[in-house]
């Protein structure tokens, strides 16, 4: 690869769809670099207000097949590394993590990358590292078992709006002013702020000293989990918390409990509850010392959190990583459906908007108390429930949680499809579908509740629940066609009277 060619070779980034893989395209194409995100699912970002950026290519592929991802490599210098199958694999999540890893360096190798850069996990080389961030060992190992030379970047808690370390921080002091924990909450840590860090990933690239090397990156403070607690508190402007550490609490209570308290679910909360009592700072290999960089503290990280989560601008949220299950076979066995229909006195974009506003802090139009209980009931057997909310009140994008469902169609001003994510037994959908009517500025808005039951269970709950739907749905459709009208009405009387109709004085 000649000089030119060299410094204009797109940087390959896979993990865009996740938490700081969406984060850091956008941000190496603010720097004019050219970007070839591979995806497995193109969709999810589809949306994303650097989709169209000029330098940018999105190419689908899975990291599994080895010969596909050679080909998406070729021509890049720089490979990212950002993918982890926490949410996607649960239990089996390490002998996943380590034959992607084992593939995608093969295919670097045979595709000619220059540097692959990894973001793992700080701790110190031992036998005494949590299953977690064993397995983070485990794929720098295998990263770095062909010719590519490969820098790793390890890092403590990520805190960051949409982060599940912070949503778990942020979560726990909002809704327990007196904690019992084990005792972790005394354990040293060093988190790093998301920008912190996506300005180290972005100087490893640019970098020819950083190739090649491992190192530790933190911000400029270490706390105990209890003090971050505080500090937390401190910047919702809660009052202090009352934290008691007890050692009878073991990692599988401690991950159910943040998993009940907590947006986070247990499939995350245990691998990350298991690695909390392992010290995790910056040792004797700092970024510092190679790619010269001034942190933020903790609690400037904290802080810049809490804000963007307060004005709503979280750019990407834990729970949109991992993949969207395939549509499930709706032609295959006996579909249950609920259709219902309303007209609305309101052009299509308000309605749609209308329907995007669902779940979350804004609720589901009515009968709050029913989809709240649903969801306890949900959580109390390993469900979601509905503690996960939305990244944004009103935009919404495919592949995205609401709630207990997620994003699976969006068609803008047309089509919204929900896939239940809740413990069911059967697959269930919940679609809303706009078409324009005869009457000007008057749309018929389309709601269906599919169910596939499995087993006489299925047909049972779907049974059972039949009666609740006139109440849930009906009144669901009444609250977006009232939301849409009122939104319709303002915009109307927001605007200007051409001259020739107004009265004179």
């Amino acid at each position: 690869m000649h000089a030119n060619e060299r410094y204009d070779a797109p940087f390959a980034v896979t993990g865009a769809t996740g938490y700081v893989g969406g984060r850091l395209a956008p941000a190496l194409l603010e720097r004019g670099q050219r970007v070839r995100c591979l995806v497995r699912s193109p969709r999810k970002i589809e949306q994303r207000t650097w989709r169209r950026a000029e330098k940018l290519e999105v190419v689908e592929c899975d990291l599994m097949e080895t010969d596909r991802v050679t080909e998406a490599l070729r021509g890049c210098r720089v490979a990212y590394y950002l993918v982890h199958s926490m949410i996607s694999a649960g239990d089996e999540y390490q002998q996943r993590d380590l034959k992607l890893a084992r593939s995608f360096a093969t295919a670097a190798e045979r595709a000619g990358i220059e540097q692959i850069i990894y973001l793992g996990g700080l701790g110190e080389d031992s036998d005494d590292l949590s299953a977690h961030l064993q397995s983070r060992r485990e794929v720098e190992q295998a990263l770095a078992s062909t010719s590519v030379p490969v820098t790793t970047l390890r890092a403590a808690m990520i805190i960051g709006a949409g982060s599940a370390s912070f949503e778990i921080l942020r979560y726990l002091v909002n809704r327990l002013p007196i904690m019992i924990t084990p005792r972790w909450v005394d354990t040293e840590c060093q988190p790093v702020a998301i920008t912190d860090v996506l300005h180290w990933l972005i100087a490893a690239g640019e970098s020819p000293e950083a190739v090649g090397k491992t190192l530790d990156i933190g911000g400029a403070d270490s706390h105990t989990y209890r003090e971050l607690m505080q500090i937390t508190a401190r910047q919702l402007g809660l009052g202090r918390r009352w934290i008691f550490g007890v050692p009878v609490l073991t990692p599988r209570l401690s991950s159910a409990w943040i998993s009940l308290i907590t947006p986070v679910t247990y499939r995350i909360a245990r691998p990350l509850a298991d690695g909390l009592s392992n010290r995790v700072v910056v040792g004797d290999r700092p970024a510092q010392a190679v790619l010269p960089h001034e942190p933020l503290t903790s609690e400037q990280a904290i802080s810049a959190a809490v804000h963007a989560a307060e004005v709503n601008q979280v750019e990407t949220h834990w729970s949109a990583a991992g993949p969207i299950p395939g549509d499930p076979d709706w032609a295959g066995g006996s579909v249950l459906r609920d259709e219902r229909q309303i007209d609305i006195d309101a052009p299509a974009s308000a309605v749609f908007d209308a329907v995007c506003r669902v779940g979350g802090g804004h609720g589901w139009y009515a009968g709050d108390i029913l989809w709240k209980i649903r969801g306890w009931m949900d959580q109390l057997v390993g469900g979601p429930g509905l503690r996960r909310g939305r990244r944004h009140p009103e935009n919404i994008q495919y592949g995205e949680a609401l709630d207990f469902w997620r994003v699976v169609g969006i068609e803008r001003g047309r089509l919204l499809r929900l896939r239940a994510e809740m413990k069911l037994p059967g697959d269930a959908q919940l679609e809303f579908r706009l078409e324009p009517t005869d009457a000007p500025a008057r749309t018929r808005l389309f709601m269906a509740a599919s169910f596939r039951p499995r087993g006489l269970f299925g047909l049972f709950y779907w049974y059972a629940v039949l009666p609740l739907h006139h109440f849930v749905f009906g009144g669901m459709l009444q609250g977006i066609k009232s939301s849409a009208e009122s939104a319709a009405k303002a915009t109307a009387a927001d605007r200007p009277v051409p001259a020739g109709n107004a009265h004179s004085a």
